[in-house]
């Protein structure tokens, strides 16, 4: 899997592979195009993801990028989580499917 220095050039090549939705992280599914679709763990899968730390303060001002897709809604696009899912409000199901070792 290829690496990025940074958020901003993970972005722009995800985007240049059709990675074009902005995904948002709600307690039971992942959200897009405002609400339009719900879309729950067991309807997508993780292509990718990417974790970028700040290496001039803790290790909690971490972002990690994620590359995901949903064939039943023939979406890809994008999740940033900046703080760690571990500090969302989200459950079992959602916890796990968001793990590193996806």
């Amino acid at each position: 899997m290829k690496s990025y220095d940074n958020l901003i050039e993970a972005l722009t090549d995800l985007n240049m592979e059709g990675y074009l939705e902005d995904f948002n992280l709600k307690q039971n599914c992942i959200e897009c195009r405002n609400g339009e679709y719900r879309i729950f763990h067991d309807e997508f899968i993780i292509d990718k993801f990417f974790r970028f730390e700040d290496e001039d303060s803790s290790p909690d001002n971490s972002s990690i990028l994620f590359a995901i897709s949903s064939a039943k809604y023939k979406l890809k696009g994008i999740l940033i989580n900046s703080f760690g899912i571990y500090s969302n409000d989200i459950t079992d199901e959602m916890l796990n499917k968001l793990k590193f070792n996806n």
